[in-house]
């Protein structure tokens, strides 16, 4: 394989940026370890203005197949925001303007292959180009508290971001950092690792009571994530209704959380599962999809240092089109923060994540687990899986020599639950006539991988971050079955974040 430089490599970005939604009493305060303070913000009368440029040259060396899998391509965001606050709430205006350079539009190969690496995908979903860019409204809503005479109450209308799992805001740093990192995403997220990220367009209310947070929310998804075009929405519908609470007591600290869910896809397009193109051609029925569950998490303080343990568990029923659809999904992760090389600060954790598969592609049910909208990328850095049809045995370590500069190593097991069923890759619906997710067949093989990565983030001031991540998988039988000329493959970037 060779890698071909894009067009320009340096184009800026940055995280998004500090707003009104940030600084609410129901989103999430305490970010990982590593994020940086905020800058200080500009104001324009009552109007904050803020905003954040991202750039990141992706280098794929993607599994060997019947198209160019090796290339680099820049990828780069800018956003612009305006906020502000009345008597009764607060808005929000945000512009977004991704711009992508360089993709290869000579990665896609024939089925079961398809699309080497993401560099494939963003080409696809812009029409085959090499270069593509747009301005649109990220966000652009307005926000009421008090409703009801009750100061925790608020109901937001408009185009938002929304990540479910992230409902509450925990008193205890650690249990906050468990929750936007393991918990939050797996069923309903903004997307942001993306070069476009997605927004919702819809209602969302919470009610914020001393120690727990009821959510009701329903929307439609953005387009966007790879394509450029954020500015519409989707024929997809989403409900989802939670509540969420943490308590204390002396050394022991606790996070919950029930949710349920009704996903709806009623766009006329081919589904992705492991059933025969035919089949699937004769079913252009609704999605319709209940998800009940929840997490719990909770943390211990101990002489040798804080114990802490997370389950986190979804069922599923409903309609796939004209199949029965019954599927689940469950992680269970423990973690260490040792008071030893106190210098390094060492986060040590392990888990095992099962999402399950179907098991006969000619009967009438339909048993693969749905992710819905997620951001997979907290959960598979190398993103070439995801959490369907998918059993995931992993462990990492996460040091932080100091305050500005983290350092994470993982490693993960891989496997398909169902022998019978596809190595599914994706995060869901991003426009109207791609389904969203991408099935491979492997013929019988569960073995998908052994996959190592590194990552290292470095808060040069407080509106700079530096990024670099490199991850290698070592591919097993159902990669072999695929990708008979080379089943490994590797996946690294360097990015720069900028916040104003």
């Amino acid at each position: 394989m060779h890698l071909r430089l894009p067009i320009a490599i340096l184009t800026i970005a940055t995280l998004p940026p500090v707003s009104a939604e940030e600084a609410s009493p129901q989103a999430p305060a305490a970010k990982p370890a590593a994020a940086p303070s905020a800058p200080a913000p500009i104001k324009w009368g009552n109007v904050t203005v803020s905003g954040s440029v991202r750039t990141r040259l992706e280098l794929w060396d993607w599994m060997q197949g019947n198209a160019d899998g090796g290339y680099a391509f820049s990828g780069n965001i800018f956003k612009l925001s305006l906020a502000s606050k009345f008597r009764q709430g607060d808005w929000q205006l945000e512009l977004a303007a991704p711009f992508l350079l360089g993709m290869p539009n000579d990665a896609t190969a024939p089925a079961p292959q398809g699309p080497l690496g993401l560099g494939a995908v963003y080409s696809n979903g812009n029409g085959g180009r090499r270069n593509a860019a747009m301005v649109f409204p990220k966000q652009g809503w307005v926000r009421f508290n008090g409703l009801l005479g009750a100061a925790g109450n608020s109901l937001k209308l408009g185009r938002f971001e929304f990540r479910d799992g992230a409902e509450f805001t925990k008193k205890h740093a650690a249990l906050n950092v468990i929750s936007q990192t393991r918990i939050a995403d797996r069923l309903i997220g903004a997307f942001p690792w993306t070069h476009v990220g997605r927004s919702f367009d819809g209602f969302h209310f919470v009610s914020a009571l001393k120690n727990a947070a009821v959510t009701v929310t329903g929307f439609m998804p953005t387009r966007g994530a790879f394509q450029v075009d954020g500015w519409g929405n989707m024929k997809v519908g989403v409900g989802y209704a939670s509540v969420a609470g943490a308590s204390s007591y002396g050394r022991n600290h606790n996070d919950w959380r029930v949710l349920g869910m009704y996903y709806q896809d009623w766009r006329r397009v081919l589904k992705t599962d492991n059933r025969t193109a035919a089949a699937r051609l004769a079913d252009m029925a609704n999605i319709r999809i209940g998800s009940f569950g929840g997490h719990y998490s909770h943390l211990t303080e101990t002489a040798n240092g804080a114990l802490d343990f997370m389950v986190w568990g979804v069922a599923q029923t409903g309609k796939w089109g004209r199949l029965d659809h019954e599927a689940l999904a469950l992680d269970i992760e423990g973690g260490w923060q040792p008071k030893f090389a106190q210098k390094l600060r060492p986060w040590i954790r392990a888990g095992f994540t099962h999402g399950s598969g179907d098991s006969d592609p000619n009967d009438r049910r339909h048993g693969t687990f749905m992710q819905m909208l997620p951001t997979p990328r907290p959960f598979a850095r190398f993103p070439f899986y995801n959490m369907m049809n998918n059993q995931d045995a992993f462990g990492m370590v996460t040091l932080r020599p100091h305050k500005d500069f983290t350092l994470k190593v993982e490693g993960h097991s891989l496997r398909l639950a169902n022998r019978n069923d596809s190595w599914y890759q994706g995060g869901g619906a991003f426009q109207p006539w791609t389904f969203g997710y991408v099935g491979r067949s492997t013929g019988g093989a569960r073995g998908l991988a052994t996959y190592y990565d590194l990552s290292a983030d470095w808060n040069v001031r407080p509106d700079v971050t530096v990024s670099g991540f490199y991850g290698y998988a070592i591919g097993k039988s159902a990669m072999a079955r695929i990708y008979p000329q080379g089943k490994d493959g590797a996946f690294g970037y360097l990015e720069m974040m900028y916040r104003f």
